[in-house]
């Protein structure tokens, strides 16, 4: 072999060695960019976990999920183990407050999944939603069914939850609520039937998107203020004020709003008839509540519609004013209203303030 013919065969050889090199980086680079998306789950417990003679951990929930690391990379955290009715505020406050932290220290996370029991998820997820200050998602996910029945739907609403934890089209968009193949807002929300798979409404709003086979859609955006643009900053915050809720009905006295008002109430959401109304004897105790510092706001208890600021003349509900000052819960539910209202008193009394923030969430 000649000199010549040599050194173009090292010249090829080589040639071909670095082409090797490259195309192994590129498709390291490749696998690497390939990576699922990492989320986090704090696991809270709820009829999902809910298994007979021992609830499942946050650990096991993951193990039920098939083909789940086709889609996300999962981190878990026990965050409580109990049903939904027992999550205290205090609960509530340290929930947002471990949210808040993941997803100030943690970058490289896509987003939070929070296991919770049905029966109180939507005041959880809209606590979260008014108080987690991040544009990445915070997704609160439960199950109607528990893991011993037939058609237990832990891991399908699960899988769903962390797909839409995953999406970068989920940016933005404050707590979200998914069940059933459906993506809610939290702050819309509501559950609506005591045992159906396809419980959790938006009412008269409707869902944002759905979690179909081949991606997460959505449908539309939220306008009212949450996560990244709240004011609400639970870090300053040791404890809740009392709010409660009083509901309007048929020769209803004014002896239970006193009696809150005597056991330290801040404030009181009405839950009225219609746009506003109460009866004689609640008007009268609301408006001694107002007299004494007592923040009133007036929600419908109809499940649909608002209940609005009039601008002048008679008040809705009566025909007459009511004689004290008071907020209006726009469209929000009697138990929104007071989540909202909680918060609001941390920052404010004044009534004109909350309206604003009435208005704005």
């Amino acid at each position: 072999m000649t000199r010549a013919l040599r050194d173009s065969t090292a010249r090829r050889a080589a040639r071909g060695f670095v082409w090797s090199v490259l195309l192994m980086g590129l498709w390291v680079g490749v696998l690497e960019a390939a990576e699922p998306p990492l989320v986090r789950l704090l696991a809270t417990g709820g009829t999902i976990a809910n298994r007979p003679g021992q609830r499942l951990t946050a650990e096991e929930l993951i193990d039920s999920i098939p083909g789940l690391n086709e889609h996300v990379t999962v981190e878990t955290e026990q965050f409580s183990n109990v049903s939904s009715a027992a999550l205290t505020l205090d609960d509530w406050l340290r929930l947002s407050t471990r949210v808040n932290a993941l997803l100030a220290e943690r970058p490289e996370l896509a987003g939070v999944v929070v296991t919770s029991g049905t029966d109180t998820l939507e005041e959880t997820a809209f606590f979260l939603h008014l108080t987690v200050r991040s544009d990445r998602p915070v997704v609160v996910v439960g199950a109607m069914r528990n893991p011993s029945l037939i058609g237990y739907d832990g891991p399908a609403n699960l899988l769903q939850a962390f797909r839409v934890a995953a999406s970068p089209e989920s940016l933005g968009r404050g707590t979200l609520v998914v069940l059933n193949g459906q993506i809610n807002s939290a702050r819309d929300v509501t559950k609506s039937d005591t045992h159906s798979l396809e419980t959790f409404t938006s009412r008269e709003r409707g869902i944002l998107g759905l979690v179909d086979r081949d991606r997460v859609l959505y449908y539309r955006h939220l306008d009212s203020r949450h996560t990244s643009t709240s004011e609400f900053d639970v870090s300053n915050i040791d404890a809740l004020p009392r709010v409660d809720i009083v509901m309007v009905y048929q020769g209803a006295s004014g002896d239970f709003i006193r009696s809150l008002v005597a056991a330290g109430a801040r404030g009181i959401v009405v839950a009225s008839a219609g746009a506003g109304a109460t009866t004689r004897e609640q008007r009268d105790a609301l408006a001694e509540a107002a007299r004494q510092g007592r923040v009133v706001v007036i929600s419908s208890r109809t499940g649909g519609g608002r209940v609005a600021r009039p601008a002048d003349g008679p008040q809705p509900g009566g025909g007459e004013d009511r004689g004290y000052p008071r907020v209006y819960a726009e469209d929000l539910t009697p138990l929104k209203a007071r989540i909202l209202l909680m918060l609001g008193l941390t920052r404010s009394g004044n009534v004109d303030e909350l309206q604003r923030m009435f208005a704005e969430y």
